[in-house]
């Protein structure tokens, strides 16, 4: 049995892992962390203290850059394997993440959904076979509680396309969007001199990103350091 932190607990994301992880019989939840300011931080079973990992088998972290890094120097002091959806990081707290995989195994991805991930198998495809690109362009939707814009899943689009293409792409900033309680819709768009190609992934609920998470922490069970995506997770490499 996998014993597993859950950090941001009493957020939409971390709400949705702890359900779906009480669901599976192969975690027991031995760790709830929320930020110290958090309004129910003060709440029964809900800890504060990052030391409370030690002990753990996997942290997952859906938070903010901040708490994350925090949480990342925890992980390494007390050798718990991470996941690591948090986006927003700068170029130096990616460094950070790399040299800590150097010490624990780290799943680093922008997005913890298969579909998606999938998705960004679609555009490697797209990319490396069309011919005759005139543009190519990503747009996406999300809930107004989203700080980053665009999100890290577009980033990763637009990553995904320009590594395994010729022509740039670029975001549509008409189409870069932040509304309701939209929960994720992310599209690109491939224009060739003979056809239009558009692939597209809506986000129904958030529980796709908390399996893909609880999949990625049952990937980690068997490694000793390194830094692995979704892909790897998923065998989509």
């Amino acid at each position: 049995m996998i014993k597993l932190a859950i950090s941001g607990c009493r957020g939409r994301m971390g709400q949705a892992i702890t359900k779906m992880a009480k669901e599976d019989s192969d975690f027991k939840i031995t760790t709830l962390l929320e930020h110290k300011n958090h309004p129910q931080a003060n709440q029964p079973g809900v800890s504060i203290d990052n030391s409370s990992l030690k002990g753990c088998d996997a942290l997952i972290e859906f938070t903010l850059p901040e708490g994350t890094m925090e949480n990342l120097a925890a992980c390494v002091k007390y050798k718990v394997p991470m996941v690591i959806g948090t986006t927003g990081f700068n170029v130096d707290q990616i460094k950070e993440i790399h040299k800590a995989a150097e010490e624990i195994p780290i799943v680093f991805a922008s997005n913890m959904s298969v579909g998606v991930n999938v998705l960004f198998k679609l555009i490697e495809m797209a990319s490396k076979n069309l011919h005759s690109i005139t543009d190519i362009s990503i747009g996406e939707t999300h809930h107004i509680h989203k700080k980053d814009a665009p999100s890290g899943t577009a980033k990763t689009m637009k990553e995904v396309a320009d590594a395994c293409g010729d022509f740039p792409t670029r975001f549509d900033e008409d189409k870069i969007k932040r509304e309701g309680e939209v929960v994720g819709y992310h599209e690109i768009t491939f224009e060739t001199e003979y056809d239009t190609l558009t692939i597209t992934h809506n986000a129904k609920d958030r529980s796709m990103f908390a399996k893909g998470a609880l999949i990625a922490a049952k990937f980690l069970c068997d490694k000793d350091s390194g830094l692995f995506n979704m892909k790897d997770v998923l065998g989509l490499n």
